[in-house]
């Protein structure tokens, strides 16, 4: 099943409830959170406090919430209070990647492993019979707005491959550079879902989600 997911990296911040809810309204399946630390990417953006605000905005709308901080099983505890439905963790970023998997499940969690354009699928395979979710980062983490990795084509699609051969039912996300023009071909790829930030939230947020769900449904 196909599953959309808006960023809010790309929301209006003066306008973040509003922005939320006309999401929600439109048929977002997840609202994505990226939450950073400035120290594993370059940029900032927020933590629990401001995670807690949209989970009420987004009512039943799960949070799908990436984790781009170092050493996050710090913070499984306090970002499930706020509202998580799903945590996302850098493989990168993490000493110990299996225990902060095991963690998110122990927390009652869905969990996630990302991986940035330079790290190669090799490095996650053997975590996925811990995950739910394989988030590929089509851009380099931190800053929306970017142009997609042509590479990423060939990692989604391997994965997907793998992912078959082993019977697994895993989702694969996609996060960074997703616009009209190339929905389709990281669909047919084998992503399943889709993370989209300026391209909903630059111009009219309800018509810009209709347009990426009338491809994905």
């Amino acid at each position: 099943m196909n599953l959309f997911a808006p960023s809010m990296l790309s929301i209006d911040f003066g306008n973040v409830e509003k922005g939320i809810k006309t999401c929600v309204k439109a048929g977002a399946d997840y609202i994505h959170v990226d939450v950073m630390d400035g120290n594993f990417v370059p940029n900032i953006s927020f933590g629990p406090p401001v995670i807690k605000a949209v989970k009420k905005a987004a009512g039943n709308v799960p949070l799908d919430v990436h984790v781009m901080m170092l050493e996050p099983i710090r913070f499984i505890e306090p970002l499930k209070k706020a509202g998580a439905d799903m945590i996302t963790v850098h493989y990168e970023s993490a000493s110990d990647i299996n225990a902060t998997l095991d963690a998110i499940k122990n927390a009652g969690l869905k969990v996630g492993v990302a991986i940035k354009p330079k790290t190669p699928l090799d490095a996650i395979l053997d975590l996925l019979d811990k995950v739910d979710m394989v988030l590929i980062m089509a851009v380099e983490p931190g800053f929306g707005g970017q142009v997609f990795i042509e590479d990423s084509y060939d990692k989604i699609r391997n994965l997907r491959n793998i992912i078959n051969e082993r019977k697994l039912d895993i989702d694969i996300e996609v996060d960074g550079g997703i616009r009209e023009d190339n929905l389709q071909k990281v669909l047919d790829a084998g992503a399943n879902v889709i993370v989209a930030g300026s391209a909903v939230f630059i111009g009219d947020i309800e018509e810009n989600i209709k347009k990426f769900l009338s491809v994905m449904r």
